[in-house]
């Protein structure tokens, strides 16, 4: 009898899961509610559609332990790394996709597949028998979200994502702003001006600061008291925390110089990211946004250069649900009450796209080798996958469990290592080094017992 698995959810995360599982040799089913069933975030019924940025963040798998879960993702074979790759963007030394054909590609490799099929459903509850992983990421419906609450005996825990605005380019004006990445950071040409940057004085900035406190802003509907994630604060609440916040963050206006004025320092600088190849749409890098759609415009357009900006997507928010996973997964991410049931992706408590794919990654080689009979460690926990699946399989506090992007603080410390910021890339380079040989053996491994 052949075994099929089941995965809830066609994001990064699931795309991922599937991709492994199915090659390892096991049939796979992917239930994608959409695009029968809408979300607030999601615009098509593409798989591996991005929602928020179009950032990977950095892809130095040296000095970074985002870089670095590229560089694990990549040797594994990695589908959402391999069309990332395909579809990248000039983006100064981190890794932007051209987020459409991005997940185009990721649609057609997984329906190319002869061992996937994808399956347009809602699965509106926990399945009570097969071999399940559940990644439906941050938008999980209602009534799937309401059944995993009940069987996990608790509330559903939730932060809450903010989306920053895209503008088309042909409406920026180029008079004002110019292209360079920070400290023209880059190998390239193309990646040392990868940035679009908009100048602002102090007086400009303090008006910009008030419109942006007295903005009209979207309200959390009635029960919804979920924090913000920090790594996705919208721009308004950064403002809030003080005035000077903003230049500390998105808008500090270092290893920048304004070629139109050379000779004046910037008070602050908004920067823009390409969003496609075609460079006619940008993002406004660390724009994220709760503010209603009239006011965006209004204070947005307060930007030296974006006077005029037209908009191909306003910013918003949406609600992030995910589990307390330190309490309710094995170290294998099953359910611990219902072990057919495995957990991937933002759900399980992780932060950011590669990390969510990495998860996937993670749970379909698990579910493979189970269904085929065999069995897969756990990667040890000085890799970049190995430290994320600790945290949240146990290595995280489950009282006070937050979402986590990977970062180095998560990993075992290097012995010898020495502390403090001068001895920085000598340190992260060790963790790196380390990272990559225990990674490379857990793969040899984990071949054996798929063969």
């Amino acid at each position: 009898m052949i075994k099929t698995l089941n995965i809830i959810g066609g994001g990064m995360a699931g795309s991922e899961a599937a991709w492994q599982a199915a090659n390892m040799g096991v049939q796979v089913i992917i239930h994608e509610m959409r695009p029968k069933v809408e979300t607030f975030a999601h615009r098509t019924g593409n798989l591996g559609e991005m929602v928020c940025s179009n950032s990977f963040r950095s892809d130095d798998d040296e000095q970074n332990a985002v870089g670095l879960l590229h560089w694990e993702m990549r040797q594994a074979g990695g589908l959402i790394m391999a069309s990332a790759d395909k579809h990248a963007l000039p983006a100064g030394g981190a890794l932007a996709v051209d987020r459409d054909p991005f997940a185009e590609t990721v649609t057609a490799q997984i329906k190319a597949h002869p061992n996937i099929t994808v399956s347009y459903d809602e699965i509106a509850s926990l399945p009570e028998d097969g071999n399940w992983i559940i990644a439906t990421g941050p938008l999980t419906s209602d009534n799937l979200a309401e059944a995993i609450a009940a069987e996990t005996g608790q509330d559903a825990l939730a932060f809450f994502d903010a989306i920053a605005p895209i503008m088309y380019f042909d409406t920026i004006n180029m008079d004002k702003a110019w292209f360079q990445s920070r400290y023209d950071k880059g190998e390239t040409e193309e990646d040392r001006t990868a940035y679009l940057n908009c100048p602002m004085d102090k007086d400009t900035y303090e008006a910009f600061i008030d419109a942006l406190l007295a903005a009209e802003k979207m309200e959390f509907k009635d029960g919804e008291t979920a924090k913000y994630f920090d790594g996705c604060l919208p721009i308004e609440v950064m403002a809030e925390r003080g005035r000077e916040t903003l230049r500390y963050g998105p808008m500090k206006p270092v290893g920048l110089t304004n070629p139109h004025q050379p000779d004046v320092k910037a008070h602050a600088i908004v920067q823009l990211r390409r969003d496609n190849a075609l460079g006619t749409l940008f993002n406004i890098v660390g724009f994220q946004t709760k503010m209603k759609y009239g006011a965006q415009k209004e204070v947005l357009r307060m930007i030296p250069g974006l006077e005029e900006a037209e908009f191909a997507r306003l910013g918003g928010i949406h609600r992030n649900t995910f589990i307390n996973s330190p309490t309710l997964l094995d170290n294998q991410m099953r359910l611990k009450s219902k072990p057919h049931l495995r957990f991937a992706g933002q759900i399980t408590g992780v932060e950011g796209y590669v990390e969510s794919a990495a998860m996937g990654l993670l749970a379909g080689r698990f579910a493979a080798a189970e269904i085929l009979g065999q069995s897969i460690e756990s990667p040890a926990p000085e890799t970049a996958m190995g430290a994320l699946v600790t945290h949240i399989t146990g290595g995280a506090e489950a009282k006070t469990f937050q979402p986590m992007n990977v970062n180095f603080g998560l990993f075992p410390p290097v012995v010898d290592a020495k502390t403090g910021r001068k001895n920085r890339a000598t340190r992260y380079k060790m963790y790196t080094d380390r990272a990559k040989a225990a990674w490379s053996q857990w793969l040899d491994q984990a071949r054996l017992d798929a063969a």
